[in-house]
């Protein structure tokens, strides 16, 4: 069950504080990321090359690792930035994007976990149910399974890493291996527009950034992505309009809107 003054606490706190996050992420989605954060009170930056990752790392407030449009360099960078980012203590979060596609995916992203040590891993129900079983294949970087199938994966993944898993779908589940939460705000429009997922990855490392209890810090980063995202598709009329109305609604949301539409 969601507090809803913890909730409107953080959310206060991501605009009062703007902080700074550090996004390691692929060519398709930094636009759109880096709006929604900005929308949200945070403050973007996208620094992927290796010369510069570790000292960018210093002043940021949380880091965001996503393998969209993963190379060889930018896996140097995602470890090199890990590294640092663990040792200054900021949160870390990973977007495990298409593992399970292929095995260099699926091999990257449990380097990653192993050597990095994500304080959240925010995916779909294939990519998690990938990281813990290697039969499971992801269509692309769409899930085949619905969130519902992949919670036992999402316990045990969160079991065995520390980190607190995410599964983003029509149900959203938030657990740390113990404690499960859920949000079930949202609209299938979202699943429409390209980067939906790695802007949720985006809003978690927000709420991480301000709030240290990571199971809360993704709930509540869901809760507000998706009632943002419901409200704009009530006022979409495809998913083009469903991407400009969706920033719109994240940058107009206040505690009021969040209180009367958050559903328990």
């Amino acid at each position: 069950m969601i507090n809803i003054q913890n909730l409107q606490r953080d959310f206060d706190l991501v605009r009062q504080q703007s902080p700074l996050i550090h996004n390691i992420t692929n060519f398709v989605v930094m636009n759109n990321t880096a709006n929604a954060l900005l929308a949200i009170g945070a403050s973007p930056v996208m620094a992927h090359a290796i010369e510069e990752v570790e000292e960018m790392v210093q002043i940021a407030s949380a880091l965001v690792i996503n393998i969209g449009t993963l190379n060889a360099d930018w896996v140097e960078s995602m470890i090199t930035a890990g590294i640092a980012a663990k040792q200054k203590g900021i949160p870390i979060v990973l977007d495990p994007v298409g593992a399970g596609a292929t095995s260099y995916r699926t091999r990257v992203c449990k380097q990653l976990i192993e050597i990095v040590k994500p304080s959240i891993i925010r995916g779909n129900a294939s990519e998690i149910m990938a990281l813990v079983n290697e039969t499971v294949s992801t269509k692309g970087v769409d899930s085949r399974d619905s969130s519902d199938s992949a919670l036992q994966s999402a316990i045990q993944l969160a079991t065995e890493t520390g980190a607190v898993v995410v599964i983003s779908g029509p149900t959203d589940y938030m657990t740390n291996g113990k404690d499960t939460e859920v949000v079930t705000n949202g609209s299938p429009l979202m699943a429409r527009v390209t980067g939906m997922g790695c802007t949720a990855t985006a809003i978690t490392a927000a709420f991480a950034a301000i709030n240290s209890n990571y199971l809360e810090a993704a709930t509540h980063a869901m809760a507000v992505m998706s009632i943002a995202g419901e409200i704009a598709a009530d006022k979409a009329h495809g998913n083009g309009s469903m991407q400009l109305f969706f920033l719109d609604e994240l940058c107009n949301l206040n505690t009021e809107v969040l209180s009367t539409n958050l559903k328990q």
